[in-house]
């Protein structure tokens, strides 16, 4: 099987869409959260989804297989909040490294049944942990009344992010995934997590054959644009913060989240200019409407990111809140015709 690396190479490859928006489907009431294990919890635990993995593996596995089974080489771990720091509104902490373990054993479970179907063991298909931005930032103050105030160290967020990092390892994931960043900070803690558990646990293959970098599992990170004026949450520039992160040597870095496709465009095709490594895109489903859904259709979705592919923006593309398997489908459908984007070759020069 070819690794993540060669396949870059070769085409565009297909991430999943909304975990989210899937569960919801479901309507899951707080019973079916709690399962027998947490039937007792002392405190309401419905909307965290990431319990799921735990108490309803069937449904989260069975997500995964759709995704994949509509086109997607990569699929997201249940885990974007699957760390002790946001698990703390659900007083789970101690949960945190078993949630990281099963969900990706979900996923694991996803990939290995659906390449063991006829004619499916020669498509690529890679588990990639979730890691997400925290309920909490490292850059800003949540007193409004006091600047300098933070709820958070960095050495608190590498703690907690060094933990999930462990458990999705020792769950089997082929890639670490550093998502939906609004605060640059956070993901410095994430990255250094990431070097700092690959450091004492070097890895001499990998596990699934998705590859190495060095003796890491490959990283792709994700950043998230929140509105017209172009800069992330903390306020910095597309430019600035992939300045900021490009030492983390990730394979792919992207933007997702918060936008629909036709609003992040202009950011896709200026990072496509700017970035040395893979580039990845999973845009909303548009944006949402009065009632907080998604109305973009899934022929609309792929529309956008079909003009991406022939442009030459993109390497990796999906989807995220308010896409579904439908979604995914329509997209891999229209770039699987477009050559993938070509890494450019960046001269170093002194200003």
């Amino acid at each position: 099987m070819k690794t993540l690396q060669q396949l870059l190479q070769e085409r565009i490859l297909i991430i999943d869409g909304a975990m989210g928006t899937m569960i919801q489907r479901h309507k899951l009431t707080e019973a079916d959260y709690r399962g027998e294990r947490f039937k007792d919890w002392p405190s309401d635990i419905k909307g965290n989804n990431d319990l799921l993995s735990l108490t309803q593996p069937a449904i989260i596995e069975g997500i995964h297989r759709q995704y994949l089974e509509a086109g997607a080489n990569i699929i997201e771990t249940n885990t974007f909040n699957a760390q002790k720091i946001s698990l703390a509104d659900y007083n789970m902490q101690p949960l945190a490294y078993e949630m990281n373990v099963t969900a990706a054993q979900c996923a694991r479970r996803a990939v290995d049944a659906f390449k063991a179907q006829p004619g499916n063991g020669s498509i690529p298909a890679f588990v990639a942990g979730a890691i997400g931005p925290l309920n909490k930032t490292l850059s800003l103050s949540p007193d409004v009344n006091n600047p300098g105030y933070r709820a958070l160290t960095f050495d608190e967020a590498v703690d907690a992010y060094f933990e999930q990092i462990s458990g999705l390892v020792d769950g089997g994931v082929d890639i670490i995934l550093i998502e939906t960043i609004f605060d640059t900070l956070n993901a410095k803690a994430a990255v250094f997590a990431v070097k700092k558990y690959f450091r004492q646990h070097p890895l001499a293959q990998s596990p699934n054959g998705g590859g190495l970098v060095g003796n890491s599992l490959p990283v792709m990170i994700s950043g998230t644009i929140t509105d017209a004026s172009g800069r992330t949450l903390s306020g910095q520039t597309l430019e600035a913060f992939y300045i900021s992160l490009k030492h983390a040597k990730p394979i792919s870095i992207g933007l997702n989240c918060a936008l629909g496709a036709a609003e992040m465009r202009p950011h896709i095709e200026e990072l496509s200019q700017i970035a040395e490594c893979y580039t990845s895109a999973y845009p909303n489903a548009g944006l949402p409407n009065a009632m907080g859904e998604y109305d973009e259709q899934p022929e609309q979705t792929a529309h956008f990111l079909e003009d991406w592919a022939k442009e030459g923006f993109v390497n990796i593309v999906g989807g995220c809140c308010g896409t579904t398997p439908d979604h995914i489908k329509h997209i891999a459908d229209k770039v699987k015709q477009f050559a993938p984007r070509q890494l450019p070759v960046v001269e170093e020069t002194l200003a």
